[in-house]
């Protein structure tokens, strides 16, 4: 692609979520929505591959229908209320039909059908930028409405995403696709604390982003997307198969990487309101994600030559990708555990 027409689409992109993350109407926030969808499309679309096509438009189909509901959902508010504004959401009917519509935007279960399909059929950087970037303006339109929304159905979505981001991902052996079923999972924890404490949720979300984009820089430092190559790499760049490890396991939750701090103050806060419950059901459900990063770890470091490998052994020629930005996400992956009391104090 052209750069100059790479880089008004990612201004477009840009710019479609400061307007949604600024406005306070509905239809300027749709607007901004709008925005977002149709600039990344063309980033979809650049492979020019059926593959990348069909991802395309399994995406435009999706989102059109999420955003159709957003628009009917803030007309119906306003014609009851006489009110535009993000804020004021006191319609029933409004409350349920725009949960659903942002949960189809953001993927949560059971409206992930299409997530992990889109992801697999698109290159790195575009699923690198369509597992973060894009879940930034559904999920501050969430976090404004959090105080009208209904706790029983974010529960419900929130249980369900956490089940199924498990499940989904340890049958899996594309790359892209246990990515897909970890930011499924992960949006279920932070929508399950949305509404007692919405600061962990905005933690959660900017740990998730570090997190997920140093996975998907690591893999495409490696230039792989199989499970089964990430064992050709360890005599190629061994220092980044070991931080990989710690990524993942970080992904997982255990101490003392920064991944388990949301996870701790999240099950701390549902106990403290009572909700013991839902509270073990989703600290059950991290050791499902928890076994397919294990089994990536596994691969990654534990079956190095002499081992019998499963995967063609590639050119040994070193990767040439700039990896500042690569090694700044990692640090921030494994080491925000001792400064968390700042984190907390910061937003709250």
């Amino acid at each position: 692609m052209n750069p100059m027409i790479l880089s008004l689409f990612i201004s477009a992109l840009g710019l479609g979520t400061t307007i949604t993350l600024s406005s306070y109407h509905w239809v300027l926030a749709w607007m901004g929505l709008e925005m977002n969808t149709l600039a990344i499309i063309p980033l979809m679309a650049k492979l020019h591959h059926p593959r990348a096509i069909e991802a395309t438009t399994k995406y435009f189909l999706t989102q059109a229908a999420a955003s159709a509901l957003i628009l009917f959902s803030s007309l119906t508010n306003a014609w009851i209320t006489g009110e535009w504004a993000i804020t004021n959401l006191t319609n029933t009917l409004s409350i349920i039909s725009i949960t659903i519509a942002l949960s189809m935007k953001l993927g949560l279960a059971p409206f992930h059908f299409w997530l992990p399909e889109v992801i697999q059929g698109l290159d790195l950087m575009t699923g690198l930028i369509l597992s973060t970037w894009q879940k930034l303006a559904p999920m501050a339109l969430l976090y404004l409405i959090s105080p009208n929304l209904n706790f029983t159905i974010l529960l419900t979505l929130a249980i369900f995403s956490t089940l199924i981001g498990g499940w989904g991902g340890m049958n899996q052996t594309q790359l892209r696709k246990v990515l897909a079923y970890s930011s499924i999972a992960h949006l279920g924890w932070m929508t399950i604390i949305l509404i007692p404490s919405p600061q962990l949720t905005m933690l959660n979300l900017i740990i998730y982003i570090l997190m997920t984009s140093s996975m998907f820089l690591v893999f495409k430092t490696y230039s792989t997307t199989k499970i089964s190559s990430l064992s050709l790499y360890w005599t190629k760049a061994p220092a980044i198969s070991t931080m990989t490890i710690l990524v993942l396991l970080s992904l997982g939750g255990l101490p003392p990487l920064s991944g388990f701090l949301p996870k701790w103050m999240i099950i701390q806060e549902l106990s403290n309101q009572g909700l013991m419950l839902p509270a073990t059901i989703i600290a059950l459900s991290a050791l499902l994600s928890l076994f397919f990063y294990l089994r990536l770890s596994y691969t990654s470091i534990l079956t190095i030559p002499p081992n019998t490998s499963n995967s063609p052994t590639l050119w040994r020629s070193m990767s040439t990708q700039p990896k500042m930005f690569l090694s700044t996400t990692i640090i921030a992956s494994t080491c925000f555990l001792p400064i968390s009391p700042m984190i907390m104090s910061a937003l709250n």
